[in-house]
């Protein structure tokens, strides 16, 4: 996501190297580069004269601090100028207003946007913050739509609640409540019906309901793929029912921006989670400082070490490094940490979030993920003792041939695998001893193609993250450190 727009800012930038101030003269053909690069991305146009506008305001005339070239600080006023469009600041959901009573959400949004499954996600993401949520299915209409999110129900542990299909929506929110009420629920989480399109019955009907279940938050759920008719579904939405919140989704996919970039201004309300998959763990609450440094190709360490924190256990992270700085690493622990990788994600996704990893050619991130792919099935083929010691299969060629035989690929191919997965284990060990950056070996079999990849093998808590003292584990849950080990990554 965000890729394109990433690399017309940075053109945009171009323009202002090797000036000695920004002034309105040489401003201006970065600014038409900035106008251009929102426009591309399907940003509202409103949101983009004013955009405009405000960075022209901000630069022109600032002063530029001695070892601050004038084209960084443009990079600083654009990038504070996304924080600003885009929210601020984190937006956690909004507490019960009712004393000992449960805290309502309503799911809003139209057919398609991926509604149903981001009502299971955030029951999700409840749970795991140690809440006790309902999900309450009101959408009578879509086919299947209550067996869908009963189905999502069943997958994440979380209850839900329904009155079938012939019930009046409200009657549904109602008595969703009452159960949670009762049963000592803190959180209700009711899914409503979308549509193909916004009209009036959509509308009175989310009204009825809204009357009735008296939410403390209304959440629309928006599609980031149609770009800045976002703009205009929040504009309807916001008059006739109001909203506190948005959730954005697909930002996976082809999203060129536009919607993340349009949602803020135009409602005033912000965007409260992103959806970045298609799995039920693959939403996270949205910070617009960090959206606007991954649009700037600045990289979001803290949500990298998010992910890492919530995935890997303490004991792990300890056990790993001891295996690394004994080289005792082996092809059982490097598909353990491949695991891990998918856990947290795709492998393009995951680099880009380290910063300088941006430029990165997807050609090549897809490249190593099927070389990843390989790789577990060359592993798959060794025995035990193999994975446990890959010095066996060194002194032994016929055991490389075997394996090439039984994982469908080439001995000469088995033999690079195991040529670089030396190289890169006696890398790791060095790395663990302080022993500084020596030549960066690839991901074995990638011939070194990959700047930064060797970390990824360490990862039994991100590779260099072990400089946090772990993180923490899985059932812990405590909150990263911003400060501590990045400079490993």
């Amino acid at each position: 996501m965000f890729d394109e727009l990433s690399a017309r800012f940075e053109e945009a930038v171009k323009s202002l190297r090797g000036q000695a101030t920004i002034s309105d003269t040489n401003v201006e053909g970065a600014l038409k580069d900035v106008r251009r690069a929102l426009l591309e991305a399907d940003v509202s146009l409103p949101v983009v004269r004013e955009f405009v506008d405000e960075v022209r305001r901000k630069a022109v005339g600032t002063e530029v601090v001695r070892g601050i070239s004038p084209d960084q600080k443009f990079i600083q006023v654009v990038h504070d100028q996304l924080v600003e469009t885009m929210g601020g600041e984190n937006a956690p959901l909004a507490a019960s207003g009712k004393a000992g009573e449960p805290s309502v959400v309503l799911m809003a949004g139209l057919q398609g946007a991926g509604k149903t499954t981001a009502t299971a996600k955030l029951g999700l993401h409840l749970k795991e913050q140690g809440r006790k949520a309902l999900l309450v299915a009101a959408d009578v209409y879509r086919p299947a739509a209550i067996d869908q999110l009963q189905t999502l129900g069943g997958q994440i542990g979380v209850e839900v609640f329904s009155l079938g299909a012939e019930a009046k929506p409200e009657d549904i929110a109602a008595a969703g409540i009452a159960k949670a009420k009762a049963e000592d629920f803190d959180t209700v989480l009711i899914d409503t019906a979308g549509r193909l399109q916004i009209d009036a019955a959509m509308m009175e009907e989310m009204v009825r309901i809204r009357t009735t279940a008296q939410p403390d938050e209304v959440l629309l759920v928006v599609d980031s793929m149609i770009g800045q008719e976002a703009a205009e579904l929040t504009r309807a939405f916001h008059e006739q029912v109001g909203i506190t919140g948005a959730v954005l989704t697909k930002l996976d996919g082809d999203s060129r921006g536009g919607a993340a970039l349009s949602i803020r201004k135009v409602s005033g309300a912000p965007i409260k989670f992103i959806g970045t998959g298609e799995k039920v763990e693959a939403l996270q609450p949205f910070h617009p400082e960090r959206m606007a440094s991954r649009i700037l190709g600045m990289g979001d360490v803290l949500t990298l070490v998010e992910k890492a924190t919530k995935e890997v256990e303490l004991a792990d992270v300890e056990r790993m490094q001891r295996k690394l700085q004994e080289a005792s690493f082996d092809f059982s622990d490097f598909v353990q940490q491949m695991r891990l990788i998918k856990r947290m994600g795709s492998l393009g996704g995951l680099m880009k979030m380290i910063p300088g990893m941006n430029k990165i050619d997807d050609g090549m991130l897809k490249q190593g993920e099927e070389q990843l792919k390989k790789i577990e099935a060359m592993i798959g083929s060794m025995t035990e003792a193999e994975r446990q010691d890959p010095d066996l299969l060194a002194a032994n060629p016929s055991r490389r041939r075997r394996i090439a035989s039984g994982c469908g690929h080439t001995a000469s191919e088995v033999d690079k695998v195991l040529a670089d997965f030396q190289k890169m284990r006696g890398f790791m060990q060095q790395m663990t001893r302080g022993g500084g950056m020596p030549g960066m070996p690839g991901l074995p079999g990638m011939g070194g193609g990959m700047p930064g990849m060797p970390g990824m093998s360490g990862m039994g808590g991100m590779g260099g993250m072990g400089g946090q003292g772990g993180g923490g584990s899985r059932k812990a849950h405590r909150p990263p450190k911003k400060k501590k080990g990045f400079g490993d990554l």
